[in-house]
């Protein structure tokens, strides 16, 4: 990827507004990546599907308040804007949105998104509100861009589940892309909250996926999903010094128990070791042939 001399950050809504405005689009697409910043690989995989698909790039690096809840680290949340606009850069950002809290939320807001049942599983059952913060971002960003498409990685499945439903049920004009999860080279699902593990969790941390790989091999044949669902949280719990938040097979993207009327179910993993809660899943197929096994 070549550096984009030309990316431009923008910090107020009704300049992005202005430069976005479909009348001076000329017909151009606008492929968008919502962030909350310190990027890593996994951002840039999306930017560059976004890149290749359409005709201008937005990212927002935005560190949304709304979705922490209290003594969550939103203070403590990684930020470094000159780095990040470098990658934004070199990855080929055109438009580069970092607007301060005060622009976002200028005013008071009693007005709430409930995103049902979806938010009360996996992450969202110790997060209550979480989601609702969420989304009301990403309406708020969905309507400041207007995009064409909007890309989203594959680690945070629920989110996805959830913002994909949101789009469809409330005719957005967005399409939403899903984007496999970038991991590093023993497996670990790339995350701006890796930096704040110690070494030796560092070390401990790549056995997440180590087990849900090994979940879905036993799936395929041919255990139960609640067995299997013993068997990740076993192989977590031997491997790691960090504390089980969930071990929990559902349908995807529903995100209830009807196994049988879903063609995918997700295993979904979150561990907590001191100082972060790491995040992974693994998407299967229900339908079992050779290929999966």
């Amino acid at each position: 990827m070549n550096a984009n001399a030309t990316m431009q950050i923008v910090r107020s809504i009704a300049e992005l507004q202005n430069i976005l405005n479909t009348k001076q689009r000329d017909g151009r697409t606008v492929g968008f990546v919502p962030t909350m910043g310190f990027l890593h690989e996994g951002h840039l995989t999306l930017v560059k599907h976004a890149r290749r698909d359409h005709d201008i790039v937005v990212m927002s690096i935005f560190v949304n308040p709304a979705q922490f809840g209290p003594g969550e680290d939103y203070e403590a949340y990684p930020r470094d804007e000159q780095r990040d606009a470098e990658l934004a850069s070199t990855a080929g950002v055109d438009y580069l949105f970092i607007p301060s809290v005060k622009e976002m939320y200028p005013h008071p807001s009693s007005i709430r998104i409930l995103p049902g049942e979806q938010a009360t599983r996996l992450c969202g059952a110790s997060r209550p509100g979480h989601f609702d913060g969420v989304l009301k971002v990403l309406l708020k960003l969905f309507n400041i861009v207007d995009p064409d498409e909007s890309y989203f990685g594959m680690k945070d499945a629920q989110q996805l589940a959830i913002i994909e439903t949101f789009v469809r049920d409330f005719n957005l004009r967005t399409t939403i892309s899903r984007v496999p999860t970038v991991r590093e080279e023993d497996g670990l699902a790339k995350s701006s909250r890796n930096v704040r593990l110690e070494k030796s969790e560092r070390n401990e941390a790549s056995a997440i996926n180590r087990a849900l790989v090994a979940g879905k091999k036993r799936y395929y044949e041919g255990v139960p999903l609640q067995e299997v669902e013993k068997i990740v949280r076993k192989a977590i719990e031997n491997e790691t010094s960090g504390t089980i938040d969930y071990v929990t097979a559902l349908a995807y993207p529903s995100l209830n128990e009807g196994f049988n009327q879903t063609e995918e179910v997700i295993i979904a993993a979150a561990v907590k070791f001191t100082s972060t809660r790491l995040i992974d899943n693994i998407i299967m197929s229900t339908i079992k042939d050779e290929k999966n096994v």
